[in-house]
């Protein structure tokens, strides 16, 4: 269980982090099989419906920037996300009756990984409500210079902001945004962040040597249905399942408006998004 005094801090600031969550042992598991399903891929040679390959790179470069839906195609992540140890500190934060709703690795690698702007989770896939959170879990130590999670603290509590651009959804914050308050959260590999899907956050280049690969876990409560907006919730909502307590037959509306994102077509992931809107403004 989360220390109340985590508990206070997440919905305070949006965020919180519990260092050595994973064990040692399931680090270990967890890389491994990293380690496979990253094995001979190149830019010109990958499966993409698997992997997102860092774009600038030779053919033949083998850094990989993304493993889609680990928990969807790989056991060992999936028994993570359905660990009770973890879904009883997720219940404290969104309540008894959850929905495991994706995952992803973003994997950082040295002196290549991409940046991420600004942005809030909740703006990419509207749900009826806003009782969601993201489990990030460091699998290596990480600190400013290899890319750590920056988050705003508190500005969860305002509502969405402005990630759309001359009609279309832009997968970053477009407003201006002051980022002077942001907090750097480093960790230890093993540590988990709880972060709120409307906290704004963003991470660096990774400008280091070593890696920062991080698993990302997303879940939502039962109640929090989502606003279908074409081709995108149909993909988004197939990876979702009930791991704890029951599915709700009845949505909760949350008296926040909540925007919704128009795509020009569909989109591969956040980079893709973020990285289209940056040459086009530019």
């Amino acid at each position: 269980m989360l220390p109340l005094e985590l508990v206070g801090q997440f919905g305070q600031d949006g965020f919180c982090a519990v260092p050595t969550f994973l064990t040692s042992e399931q680090l270990d598991s967890l890389l491994t099989r990293i380690r496979s399903v990253c094995a001979g891929s190149t830019l010109a040679h990958h499966d993409a419906s698997r992997l997102e390959m860092e774009p600038k790179q030779t053919a033949d470069g083998d850094q990989v920037r993304r493993i889609y839906e680990p928990c969807t195609y790989y056991p060992e992540f999936r028994t993570l996300s359905e660990s009770g140890s973890l879904l009883e500190c997720v219940a404290q934060l969104l309540g008894e009756n959850l929905l495991f709703h994706y995952s992803k690795i973003n994997m950082k690698p040295p002196s290549i990984g991409s940046v991420v702007e600004w942005h809030q989770d909740l703006a990419y896939y509207p749900l009826t409500n806003s009782d969601s959170l993201a489990v990030l879990f460091y699998l290596d130590d990480a600190d400013q210079m290899n890319g750590c999670l920056q988050a705003l603290p508190a500005v969860h509590r305002n509502g969405i902001l402005n990630h759309s651009w001359e009609g279309y959804f832009r997968g970053q914050i477009t407003e201006p945004l002051d980022a002077s308050q942001a907090v750097a959260i480093a960790g230890c590999a093993g540590t988990a962040i709880f972060l709120h899907g409307m906290t704004p956050h963003a991470s660096a280049p990774n400008t280091s040597s070593r890696a920062r690969r991080t698993l990302i876990l997303s879940y939502r409560a039962a109640d929090a249905y989502p606003v279908y907006i074409g081709e995108t919730t149909i993909h988004a909502e197939s990876h979702v399942r009930l791991v704890r307590g029951q599915q709700l037959p009845y949505a909760r509306f949350s008296p926040q408006e909540m925007p919704i994102p128009r795509y020009r077509g569909v989109p591969k992931s956040l980079y893709d998004l973020q990285e289209r809107f940056n040459k086009e403004r530019n």
